[in-house]
């Protein structure tokens, strides 16, 4: 915030942007504004990226700022923001506009906030996932261990590339391949997949990126909330524990209060479970590729080189999921779906990640790295933030239960905060800090 402040004043800007990332960076744009305010600057800020929204802008950020906060959808709308900021005769109004729509915003959050009930984390316990681990056929890995891949070429990953989530990265709305017919999108959305196609033509052909993965496959089983990795069949050596955050608000008669390590037989029943974890990256070619796009003044190829690096990194945890069921871990050898069907998840086992619902905390990321060694495998490595660099890459668990299924955590009481910090010996301040957007207390 310091960096980003300076530059503010040295440069005599009128306006200051912020774009969200990851989930952390929503509580340092709170405290960029508070600086703000603390330096009597009188700015205009704009929240803007992937991990924001007008909710959160309007509850957690515009609050602790005198000056006009706003959030902004996508970039392609900033023009008309800004416009409306600077223009004489304009402004004014605008702003009053906003404001009074934030504070809708905020009275109809504090009304619902109100009304939610959370269990005490222990009766949320009471109520975990109804798994009946008696009758549950665990598969033992057939290749245990951590293995590094680097034979995985462009080709291969090609045909597992999800194209609908790079549509919407160029503000299109609609499936692929129906997009492409699309009255609205249609024609922009089949030349941009050309160009797409044709940059990976070039890609694939001249071998320009190496995509590095690693994958571990562990005996494994839950304790409490938590999962303990051992070192071997012995089960003697925890080597590393996964810390897990579990579902508080109430829910109707019949409905779990989730958490993932409910999908892997606890300790006490004696049953021998096992849990994997993944990195996977496109490479760091994908940001050179496209800072040799900026260099040449062409924006357009270099915003469509790191388009394809975000595919090319999802693709590849797709297609080593899929090997790891048929081959490493082995329990669906006889698996056999098609990309659509492995976009619509139809297969058994999920790979959920660090940061996203399920998991909302970015921490759990340290120990996967260290458990899998990835950045001597693959590369990746961990920002202060927290996200991985290069950005084209993708990391999670994997869970082979059939039973196993994404969800979303939701808001968090204070009791499961210091109870979670305790457990990974973090100070409250500090995992409240990490898992600010999953606070239900103020």
């Amino acid at each position: 915030k310091e960096k980003i402040l300076e530059e503010a004043v040295k440069n005599k800007v009128d306006i200051v942007g912020l774009s969200g990332l990851i989930t952390p960076s929503l509580d340092e744009m709170v405290l960029v504004a508070e600086e703000m305010k603390r330096e009597k600057m009188d700015l205009p800020l704009l929240i803007g990226g992937a991990t924001t929204s007008k909710l959160h802008t309007a509850v957690k950020i515009a609050p602790v700022n005198e000056t006009p906060v706003i959030h902004v959808l996508d970039a392609s709308r900033s023009v008309t923001v800004v416009s409306n900021l600077l223009m004489n005769g304009k402004t004014d109004q605008f702003i009053r506009e906003i404001n009074q729509d934030y504070e809708k915003i905020r009275e109809r959050y504090n009304d619902r906030s109100d009304k939610k009930e959370y269990l005490p984390i222990e009766e949320a316990r009471e109520n975990s996932s109804p798994v009946d681990w008696e009758s549950t056929e665990i598969t033992s890995p057939k290749q245990p261990g951590v293995h590094a891949i680097e034979d995985v070429t462009v080709g291969t990953l090609r045909d597992y590339i999800d194209w609908t989530p790079f549509f919407i990265t160029w503000e299109m709305k609609g499936k692929y391949p129906a997009i492409l017919e699309d009255d609205k999108y249609g024609e922009e959305a089949t030349k941009l997949f050309n160009d797409a196609n044709r940059l990976l033509d070039r890609i694939e052909n001249e071998g320009l990126v190496q995509p590095k993965a690693v994958v571990g496959l562990f005996p494994a089983n839950s304790v409490g909330d938590d999962v303990e990795v051992y070192a071997d069949e012995d089960r003697s050596v925890v080597t590393a524990r996964l810390c897990m955050l579990r579902q508080q608000a109430s829910k109707r008669k019949g409905q779990p209060n989730k958490a993932l390590s409910d999908f892997v037989a606890p300790k006490e029943t004696g049953i021998a479970d096992y849990i994997g974890g993944f990195a996977v990256t496109a490479g760091p070619e994908i940001l050179k590729m496209a800072h040799e796009f900026e260099k040449n003044h062409d924006d357009y190829n270099a915003i469509l080189s790191k388009a394809i690096g975000d595919r090319l990194a999802e693709a590849f945890a797709e297609y080593m999921h899929e090997r790891v069921r048929k081959e490493l871990w082995g329990y669906a050898p006889e698996e056999n779906f098609s990309n659509e069907e492995l976009i619509q998840e139809a297969y058994q086992g999920i790979r959920p990640a660090p940061g996203y619902p399920a998991q909302p905390d970015h921490t759990e990321k340290r120990t996967l790295f260290k458990l899998l060694d990835v950045e001597n495998h693959t590369g990746i490595t961990l920002t202060d933030s927290l996200a991985m660099n290069p950005p084209s890459s993708v990391s999670g668990l994997y869970f082979a239960h059939p039973d196993s299924q994404y969800f979303n955590v939701g808001k968090l009481d204070k009791d499961q905060i210091e109870d979670y910090a305790k457990r990974k010996g973090m100070s409250v301040e500090e995992m409240e800090r990490w898992l600010a957007p999953n606070l239900a207390y103020k």
